[in-house]
Formats: structure tokens, sequence, C-alpha cells
């Protein structure tokens, strides 16, 4: 097997990420107009964060969530449901030797960063960060006047 000395296995290939973005967009779109024969489906608002796919592009895994809030768990059962003709579609719109095999799971994005921001709100947190960024700021103040002659 021949070693690929574009890609060194410590992320997504640029290919998966290339291929990733564009079923996104097309499941995007098939969900936004509504193109899918389930009524229960075309009711829903479904926001499709990433699309992550294996390295061989034989599965997608879509990260979803539904606009608003809501039940994400009916969502993924709905898109789980009508996987056959999601698949169907992307694969009229998409030029792919293979249309990857879709895989539905809930989008944690939003509550990462609400985590995130809880971390960085805490008192410990802002009083470590504000410190360095107060004296960077001041360093990078002084080189300034240094400069300009002020």
């Amino acid at each position: 097997m021949s070693k690929n000395k574009f890609h060194d296995g410590a992320g997504p290939s640029q290919r998966q990420l290339r291929v990733g973005e564009t079923v996104r967009r097309a499941l995007s779109e098939l969900l936004s107009r509504g193109d899918i024969h389930d009524p229960e489906l075309n009711r829903l608002s479904i926001t499709v964060g990433e699309v992550r796919c294996s390295p061989d592009l034989k599965i997608a895994t879509a990260y979803v969530m539904p606009l608003g809030g809501g039940h994400v768990d009916d969502a993924i059962d709905l898109l789980a449901k009508n996987r056959g003709e999601l698949r169907r579609q992307i694969g009229k719109k998409l030029n792919l030797k293979f249309t990857p095999d879709l895989r539905f799971r809930p989008d944690d994005t939003f509550d990462r960063l609400d985590e995130t921001r809880r971390l960085f709100a805490d008192e410990t947190v802002r009083r470590d960060t504000g410190a360095d960024q107060d004296d960077d700021a001041q360093d990078d103040n002084d080189r300034d006047d240094e400069r300009t002659g002020d």
C-alpha cells in the first residue's frame, strides 16, 4: 500500500472536506425546498451544520438540528426514515462516482459554544486571560510609541 505524502492522517483530507461540504449544500437545499415526499419532514426546518465523510467517501455523517430547537430525535428519525430518497436525490445533483450512505447525528456545536462561553465567564479564567491580554496590549502600545516617537 502506498503512502500518501500529502496527507499524514492527522485529520480529514482535502477531498473529504470538499465532498462533505458539497453533500452538506445539496442536503440543505433538498430540505429547504421540500423536495422530499414526506409531509412530516417537509414541515420541519432543519439546519445541516456539517457533513463528515469517511476516508473512502462511502459514508457521510450529517450533523443536523431542527431550526429553533425542537425535538432533535424526532428530526433524526424522520431523516433516517427518508434516507434512501435523500441519497437518491443527492446522487442526481452531484457528480460523484458513489453517492455516500447518509447517517444523521445531532449537532452539538451550539451546546459546546455555550459551554465555552460559560468557561470564559468564569472568574478565574477571566482573571487569567484578562491579565495576559492587558500585558500584551501594553507591550504593543509601547512598541507603537517607540516607532512613532510619542
